[in-house]
């Protein structure tokens, strides 16, 4: 298929830092793949006013956290997780206080800041765990900030718990909570959830919880996951949402997306490639002008995806991930080191430097 020509008034708005319209970015979306990356670069460069070290090198980021899964029992069954299992699996599981602490002390002998806190839609676990869990953490790992729960977790924690989701959201911050991921995301649009995730809370209630933390001065990150039963419309209705509730609240801190990985999962799609990574990066840098940061995910494209990445968008190199077991379950195996990150930054003319949650920059 031939592409078209990039639109010359929709290329000017992006150079001129304006914000363009849904219509708009679905013209881009089919732009020439390098003509989208330069201007995703110069978006970036326009929003993030990068910082530089002293020799005049632009700064990229990293994190070093580390993703721990407290249960893997769950009962919505996506079709696109391979993750899940039931309490009759012999290898469920849920963490105890020690097994937790045992994957920081991990964590923190690296210089780590962060654990990536998630689990299942376990339906037995009551309110008391997970408080006496983040009040563990921050007791015994108070230099460690807790990014936990997705917007999912907390629908279905204030359906069991009896309580709204602000009460919810309260109760968890006063114990520890830090900051919420945006997991969950997939696409915000209710069509595509019915078909993946039937039984996973609906769009509006996913923004919703964001709302809430928001308002009470919680930070999020948010996502999309990709490359499956949507259209290019979906995807930049998911955005939309995203760019509204951001003006409304200004409490993302990051975006990230990623393509979906089909290996084990019952969801039977056609997967992209990383073209399409790039591209829809890209396209996410353009539309969502109030975005600070948009990570790569080298996770599930690969290292040499990600240093592409940092020329289609993104500021941040995501995180060190000691521990990954959702997108590795699906049969993708990336992982890197402190080190290699540090290196492949490098080689891309940047200069890496560690950061927290906040992308205040460490050390």
């Amino acid at each position: 298929m031939i592409q078209p020509l990039l639109n010359a008034e929709t290329k000017s708005k992006v150079l001129a830092g304006e914000r363009i319209t849904p219509a708009e970015a679905l013209d881009l979306a089919y732009a020439p793949l390098h003509e989208l990356g330069a201007l995703a670069d110069a978006r970036r460069r326009a929003i993030k006013a990068p910082a530089y070290d002293g020799q005049g090198n632009e700064i990229v980021t990293y994190l070093i956290d580390r993703n721990i899964n407290y249960t893997n029992v769950c009962n919505v069954y996506c079709k696109f997780c391979a993750f899940y299992r039931t309490e009759k699996d012999d290898d469920h599981y849920v963490l105890n206080h020690e097994q937790l602490s045992v994957k920081i002390r991990e964590l923190e002998s690296l210089g780590g800041t962060q654990v990536l806190l998630q689990g299942g839609h376990h339906p037995k676990l009551k309110i008391d765990y997970y408080l006496e869990m983040l009040a563990h953490i921050r007791r015994n790992h108070p230099t460690i900030n807790v990014h936990g729960f997705s917007p999912p977790e907390f629908n279905h924690f204030s359906e069991v718990f009896g309580l709204s989701i602000a009460e919810v959201i309260a109760k968890f911050k006063e114990a520890g909570l830090g900051s919420i991921p945006g997991g969950g995301g997939e696409i915000l649009v209710d069509r595509v959830r019915d078909r993946i995730a039937p039984l996973k809370c609906k769009s509006d209630a996913w923004l919703e919880v964001m709302r809430q933390a928001h308002r009470q001065g919680l930070n999020s990150s948010a996502t999309m996951m990709f490359g499956h039963v949507e259209t290019m419309e979906d995807r930049i209705e998911h955005l939309t949402r995203l760019r509204d509730l951001q003006d409304e609240t200004k409490g993302f801190t990051a975006f990230i997306c990623w393509t979906f990985q089909p290996e084990n999962t019952v969801l039977k799609a056609t997967p992209v490639g990383s073209h399409e990574y790039l591209r829809m990066q890209a396209l996410a840098r353009i539309f969502l002008d109030n975005f600070p940061n948009v990570q790569a995910s080298w996770v599930t494209q690969g290292p040499k995806i990600g240093q592409l990445a940092l020329q289609f968008g993104a500021n941040d190199f995501g995180s060190v991930m000691m521990e990954e077991n959702v997108v590795s379950s699906a049969g993708t195996t990336f992982h890197l080191t402190v080190q290699e990150i540090q290196r492949l930054i490098r080689e891309m003319g940047y200069t890496p430097h560690q950061r927290n949650n906040w992308y205040t920059l460490l050390n």
